[in-house]
Order: C-alpha cells, then sequence, then structure tokens
C-alpha cells in the first residue's frame, strides 16, 4: 500500500498527516491503529506523537481524526488541528474555515503571524467543561478546582478539566520533569481516579501573561508540546493565577510557543489557540500487506520553513533559560 504523506508539526509537537480527500485509501479502523503503531515508532519507525487523518466531511471542509502513536485515538488535538487547519486552508485557498473534530465542528483560520516568517493559524478550542464527569474522573465533588488527588501526589494540587481532551494542571514554582513523567504515568494507571486515563500539565508562570507548561500526553509520554494542554494550562492561569483573559498569554513550550487567548461568556469557556503548522517533509511511504513494514520514497524536505521555525525555537528557549529543543 503506498501512502503519499507530510512530516508536520505544531509547536514540536509533530505528526504524520495523511490525506484521505486527496488519496482515497480507505482504511479500516484496525489499519488506522496499526499504521499508528508502525509509522510512529521513534526507534523502528517514522517517527511522531501520531497521526492526522483528513478526511472529507458533510458538515465542514474537512474531517480531522487523530491516532496517537500508541493506536488509540484522541478527542481532539490542538497542536495536530493547527497543521490541518493549514493544509485545508491552502488546500481550499480560503483563510477562514471549519474542521469537524471527533467532539465538535470547530473554525480554523490563518492570522497573523506569532514570530516573524511564521504561518500563523488560530484554532478553536472547545467544548471546554470543569465538570469531573467530563473527563471522566471520579471524585468527590463535581469539580476538582486547586484540589489533592492523593491517589497520584501527596505535594501538588491540581485542576481538572476537559478541552475536551481529559486534563489535569497543577502550578509549580519549578517544572521537574522526572516528577511530571512519575505523576503522568501513575495518573494514567489509577484507572479508579482516570478510567480513560488523563493528560498531566505542570505550569510555571513567567511574568505577567506569559507561562512555561510541560505536558505528559495520554497515549504518548513526555511531550515537546501538546495543544490542547497548553490551552488548558492558559485558562487554569486565569482562575488560579495573575493572567488575563481577552488577552494573548504567551506559553512557551519545548517545541517553542504558541498564543491563548481565554475568553468566558455567560460563565462558559473557549479558548484560541494561535500557532505554527509547519511542514518538515513530504513523501511516500509503502507499507507491507501485514502492515509491519515500510520503505520510504520521494522524500522533500521544506527547508526554509524550518529553518525560520529553528528561529523561534531559539527565542523560546532564551525565555526559559534554557534549550527548548
Amino acid at each position: 500500500m503506498n501512502i503519499p504523506f507530510i512530516k508536520c508539526h505544531g509547536s514540536g509537537n509533530d505528526f504524520i498527516l495523511i490525506d484521505e480527500i486527496e488519496h482515497p485509501l480507505n482504511f479500516t479502523e484496525k489499519q488506522r491503529e496499526q499504521l499508528s503503531l508502525l509509522l510512529c515508532n521513534r526507534e523502528e519507525g517514522i517517527g511522531s506523537d501520531g497521526i492526522l487523518f483528513v478526511l472529507p466531511s458533510d458538515q465542514a471542509e474537512g474531517q480531522m481524526r487523530m491516532f496517537n502513536s500508541d493506536g488509540t485515538e484522541a478527542e481532539m488535538c490542538g497542536n495536530g488541528l493547527r497543521c490541518v487547519a493549514r493544509h485545508m486552508i491552502e488546500k481550499t485557498g480560503n483563510p477562514d474555515i471549519s474542521i469537524e473534530t471527533k467532539e465538535a465542528v470547530l473554525a480554523v483560520s490563518r492570522v497573523e503571524p506569532i514570530y516573524p516568517e511564521i504561518d500563523t493559524f488560530s484554532v478553536a478550542i472547545e467544548p471546554v467543561s470543569f465538570s469531573v464527569d467530563s473527563l471522566p474522573m471520579n471524585f468527590a465533588e463535581p469539580e476538582a478546582v486547586d484540589d489533592n488527588i492523593p491517589q497520584i501526589s501527596t505535594k501538588r494540587t491540581f485542576t481538572a478539566l476537559s478541552v475536551p481532551n481529559p486534563h489535569i494542571v497543577t502550578i509549580v514554582d519549578e517544572v521537574d520533569q522526572e516528577e511530571l513523567l512519575e505523576v503522568g504515568q501513575l495518573a494514567n494507571q489509577v484507572k479508579d481516579v482516570f478510567p480513560n486515563g488523563v493528560n498531566v500539565s505542570f505550569v510555571k508562570q513567567l511574568e505577567k501573561n506569559k507561562i512555561f507548561a510541560q505536558t505528559y500526553e495520554r497515549g504518548v509520554g513526555l511531550t515537546n508540546a501538546c495543544g490542547t494542554a497548553m490551552s488548558a494550562s492558559s485558562l487554569v492561569s486565569t482562575i488560579l493565577g495573575s493572567n488575563d483573559k481577552d488577552t494573548p498569554i504567551v506559553v512557551i513550550n519545548k517545541g517553542g510557543l504558541v498564543h491563548c487567548v481565554v475568553k468566558e461568556h455567560d460563565g462558559s469557556h473557549s479558548i484560541s489557540l494561535q500557532g505554527n503548522g509547519t511542514n518538515v517533509y513530504q513523501a511516500d511511504v509503502e507499507v507491507n500487506e501485514s502492515m509491519d513494514g515500510y520503505s520510504l520514497s520521494k522524500k522533500h524536505w521544506f527547508e526554509e520553513e524550518n529553518k525560520a521555525y529553528e528561529q523561534l525555537q531559539t527565542y523560546a528557549a532564551r525565555q526559559i533559560g534554557g534549550d527548548a529543543s
């Protein structure tokens, strides 16, 4: 089976994008899982955090389905949605379109660059809910805002929300990656608390309306960035911290940076996630019939935009005093 694809990333959160509108490959659900396990493998495969399947939609210009590297399907993926937004905006020639996701049809658009020479796309992150049932999470109260979850940590408090992926967020003085890894793994093992798993983010306030966020992503592990996690972190930072709503919050991550704008109307929240959708290279992958082997051909690198993004990464690294790559 020959599969044309684009290797792309949003904030260093990298994906294999397969356009099934242009190439109707008619994958079965089992094949989507098998492809994710085969191609996302960083040691023996192409290597990525997941696969973005772009499909026709009768509700929008296109449909996005995102499968994690472990073969599971995510409810939403903010970084991946920016890559799909870029792909479909360029395909249609329209700067303002909609993309159907698993949970909702979301508005996406091309916007002003967040950094020089970086094509920037804004995607709507919704629905947002603080109900523990929406994650789901087994908890004594209907909401968990700055609360203890002793099953995963005795030293941190967490805020739980769905956006619509399930997230828990804690504000910290310093982000300890070993602690984040331990808490993230534990949170995805305690099925009596999080039956479907959960994404875990540690957030450090850098200055007014600027934060650093790192995430243990369900189905992936520690990531350079997670779009819905950065959105959730921004929202929590306006509730528990000093950051403003209706104002761009700069979110620095290991892969670069994004802007998040948190809005509230009649008690309901929505978030605009603005950032890159960078194409790394395009190629064809030939996958054997049993989907346990592959070969690459026709590889073409997008050198100029990769160089431009390296400059953004260097800038982001300076904001946290380290190497953002």
